[in-house]
């Protein structure tokens, strides 16, 4: 007999129920807001010894806390030869840019897709395409607002130099915004990733930058939004393509 079951009559037990469907249906949350989460708890206890209407409050920022730090399960499409979304949100610009020098990529503009993260989006960060990260370069800047044009070259980011299985080099740029204080990256240099695997977090408002090989066919189009691991952002050249 299921462990689920009662043996008096066979139905299914309601708390077992509840939590099996809890694990289906809410999304897992991302280790780096397990802190956050549990001095919210904590603070939500204290408080409601002291007041209940506080209590609430604490207990409903904690909710929406670990909603900020959710990290859903995607699946990235079959196909290869794609460049995935590196994150949820906005598509916000379309334009040739030059890749972040420090990376020490040549200082030739390619296309770059900017996705803007708002505090409701999913703030995790994934790994556009199957391959092998080269470089990992952080620098210091400003917090302005993560949807201007010029927060790709003032605000404080960290970029990461990803090449392909089939040998082409992708920028994946995580770009803190006017409220995000805080750039995770969990990713190494030398290290082997999967296409939609998450590689990294933003803390509450931000923006992620993809800068795409030459030859490439963007398939967005600006204001649309995007699934961090499962929208396709670009076609990439074919192998003979890039080689000739």
């Amino acid at each position: 007999m299921s462990a689920t079951r009662s043996p008096a009559n066979g139905t299914t037990n309601p708390v077992t129920h509840a939590v099996q469907l809890a694990r289906e249906t809410l999304p897992p949350m991302h280790p780096a807001g397990r802190p956050f989460v549990l001095g919210g708890a904590a603070a939500t206890l204290l408080l409601r010894r002291l007041s209940k209407p506080l209590g609430a409050l604490a207990g409903l920022a904690t909710v929406a806390t670990a909603a900020f730090f959710r990290e859903p399960r995607r699946v990235p499409p079959a196909r290869s030869g794609l460049a995935l979304a590196a994150a949820d949100g906005l598509v916000s610009l379309i334009e040739e840019a030059t890749p972040p020098p420090e990376l020490g990529l040549p200082a030739e503009p390619r296309m770059r897709v900017s996705i803007f993260l708002s505090v409701f989006d999913v703030h995790v960060q994934r790994v556009p395409a199957t391959g092998v990260i080269q470089r990992i370069a952080y620098r210091p800047g400003k917090f302005l607002s993560a949807d201007l044009d010029k927060a790709s070259d003032d605000n404080e980011r960290n970029s990461v130099l990803l090449r392909t299985e089939d040998g082409h080099d992708l920028v994946v740029v995580q770009i803190a915004g006017l409220v995000a204080r805080r750039i995770v990256c969990q990713a190494s240099e030398g290290e082997a990733v999967a296409a939609g695997a998450t590689y990294g977090l933003i803390r509450f408002g931000s923006r992620v930058d993809l800068y795409l090989p030459p030859g490439s066919e963007v398939l967005v189009s600006k204001g649309q939004r995007t699934i961090g691991g499962e929208t396709p952002i670009a076609e990439l050249p074919a192998v003979s393509d890039s080689k000739g």
